[in-house]
């Protein structure tokens, strides 16, 4: 019966993982099964704290009240209490099999709360690159650091250049959701880079749907996606660290994201007219490679 509600649970992660993961879950393809499960339980986890924060027909208080309600339930199902949760189940199990710190978790949470710091209203920004870089680290770099203990690796710098890798990734989402991102009230481009570049917050909140960017604006986007590149070297470090079997993964995940950030950049940093993606031709055409390349891992055993 354990081993039947455990697959159920681990089911209902794949599940989510499919629908919701878009970029993610083409890598998720080229794993083995039970890495690979076990980072669906960690994306359907990480998924429902999004969707905690970011509903947007409650208010800034009730968001902080579930999520907070919601990680309690964690904890104690995390310290073995009984749970109807199958998200929890399969989560309890991967963090048991993958020997997953607890506080990586209550970490990514963290992240997901620090758009609800700020009063009902208020513009979600950021006053310097630093600053811009923590909220980077909780929302994505410790999905990295979680990610590589499923992954596995022995060399300690994979660490930080998965946290770094995370940062690549965020800069990339954040220079993708410019426009988006004004219309929810939020800019994400730090303020003492606008000022520096001439752009003001009112400029990104109150533009016409879909101008093309000024030249201040172009400069200031190529600014952080010279950030984001500079990123992506940690990435390329970070692969040959990775226990063989999973690296196809890692790559995949890597060659999509930093194809979106060239696709932006062929825009000349357009991200207003239209949202920049990677077609899905293209992404199955990485995970075929990706795939070529975990046969081969296996081939060599």
């Amino acid at each position: 019966m354990h081993d039947q509600t455990l697959e159920r649970a681990y089911a209902e992660c794949r599940s989510i993982a499919k629908r919701e993961a878009k970029n993610f879950y083409y890598s998720f393809v080229a794993l083995p099964k039970p890495r690979r499960d076990a980072i669906c339980a960690v994306y359907a986890f990480m998924r429902k704290a999004d969707d905690l924060s970011d509903d947007e027909s409650v208010s800034h208080e009730e968001r902080r009240r579930r999520l907070t309600a919601w990680l309690a339930e964690w904890h104690g199902a995390s310290a073995g209490g009984d749970t109807t949760d199958l998200v929890f189940i399969a989560v309890r199990d991967a963090i048991d099999r993958f020997n997953i710190p607890l506080a990586l978790l209550d970490e990514l949470v963290a992240g997901t709360t620090m758009d609800l710091e700020k009063a009902e209203g208020d513009v979600d920004t950021y006053a310097t690159f630093e600053d811009l870089y923590r909220y980077c680290y909780l929302v994505a770099s410790v999905v990295g650091l979680v990610c590589i203990r499923i992954f596995g690796y022995k060399d300690s710098r994979a660490e930080k250049l998965a946290e770094e890798t995370g940062v690549a990734f965020q800069l990339t989402n954040i220079l993708r959701d410019v426009a988006e991102d004004a219309q929810r009230n939020r800019v994400y481009v730090p303020l003492d880079e606008l000022a520096r570049h001439g752009v003001s917050v009112e400029s990104l909140l109150k533009r016409a749907a879909g101008t093309a960017p000024t030249s201040n604006e172009r400069a200031l986007l190529a600014d952080l996606g010279a950030r984001a590149e500079h990123y992506y070297q940690s990435a390329k470090e970070l692969l040959p660290l990775i226990d063989n079997e999973s690296r196809p993964a890692l790559w995949v995940l890597v060659s999509i994201y930093h194809g979106l950030l060239k696709r932006i950049r062929r825009a000349n940093y357009d991200v207003f007219s239209r949202r920049a993606s990677v077609p899905a031709a293209q992404k199955l055409a990485i995970l075929g490679a990706g795939m070529a390349r975990m046969a081969w891992a296996r081939l060599l055993g």
